[in-house]
């Protein structure tokens, strides 16, 4: 399966995931989990999505290696802020022992977005040797 199908496919589940939440969150009236949900629609869901596009539009042999690390790093990112959230604010862990895998799970999609960025650039720069527009698709 191509990266970019695989992004869009773990992006979709995101959405699905949230969605369950925030109807969960609304028919029992309790919206504790509002932090939680925002994140599995905006990291999960959201940028999952963009990366899909950015795959599909932009990025020209990106190197199979470092995809594949910018995608399992994200994934990876996600699922762990989308858990230490959950319990966090489900009331499950205390702050003081999830905190530090949250500020790991936000460390690891900030190394995956400076991924793409080098990937964007390093795609825009090869076109522009080949002799075509960076923008151009082929």
């Amino acid at each position: 399966m191509n990266i970019d199908r695989r992004f869009l496919i773990w992006g979709l589940c995101y959405a699905a995931l949230g969605m369950v939440l925030g109807i969960y969150m609304a028919m029992s009236g309790n919206h504790a989990q509002m932090v939680t949900h925002a994140h599995i629609l905006m990291v999960g869901f959201v940028l999952s999505f963009v990366y899909a596009l950015i795959h599909r539009l932009w990025l020209h042999e990106p190197g199979r290696g470092i995809a594949n690390t910018q995608f399992v790093l994200h994934q990876l990112a996600a699922i762990v802020l989308t858990v230490g959230l959950f319990l966090f604010y489900g009331g499950f862990v205390a702050e003081a022992k999830v905190g530090p895998v949250l500020g790991i799970g936000s460390l690891c999609v900030l190394a995956a977005m400076l991924l793409m960025l080098y990937m964007a650039i390093r795609s825009g720069a090869a076109t522009a040797v080949a002799g075509r527009p960076a923008t151009s698709q082929t």
